[in-house]
């Protein structure tokens, strides 16, 4: 697997793996579903847009942008998709590292996860097993799909030098 910069290629299967974790509804904020050209506006938006690759397909991807603006602005921010069919696989933990890298080469100081769902159990495994600290929890903060609310648990990381690619 190879992490890398998205292009414009990898579009129409970026733009699906996203959707496919909007339509499940149980770890993104988002409700809308992308179309190519939306797609391609959200993506060229954030600082960065890295996919993974695998024999030469699209196997998931991640957005970092910062998490607020001005004397804030050297938090950032990212959430990650992979596609339904190849989870499981190591492939997630792969992105969150390349991103904690380019955080830091692009001088970013922390990574803010605002709203990690609490029952997104490998997530939350992976957060604490990488390093990130919890910052308790907000009750109800987030609305799954079918209407009912689960609690979030904002999460941070202080980036390093030596994270950088």
């Amino acid at each position: 697997m190879i992490i890398r910069e998205l292009q414009t290629a990898d579009l129409p299967a970026a733009v699906e793996i996203w959707n496919q974790v909007v339509d499940e509804g149980v770890a993104f904020p988002q409700l809308e579903i992308l179309d190519i050209k939306s797609g391609a506006d959200f993506f060229a938006a954030q600082s960065f847009t890295g996919v993974a690759e695998e024999d030469g397909e699209v196997i998931g991807l991640y957005i970092l942008h910062p998490n607020n603006v001005g004397r804030c602005g050297h938090i950032c921010n990212a959430s990650y998709a992979v596609r339904r069919d190849m989870r499981g696989r190591g492939t997630g933990e792969a992105l969150v590292r390349h991103c904690l890298k380019k955080a830091a080469e692009l001088g970013f100081k922390i990574m803010q996860f605002n709203a990690v769902v609490a029952s997104n159990t490998r997530a939350l495994a992976l957060y604490e097993r990488l390093g990130f600290v919890r910052l308790g929890t907000i009750p109800g903060g987030f609305m799954l799909k079918d209407g009912r609310y689960e609690d979030i648990i904002p999460h941070y990381y202080i980036l390093r030098k030596d994270d950088r690619i």
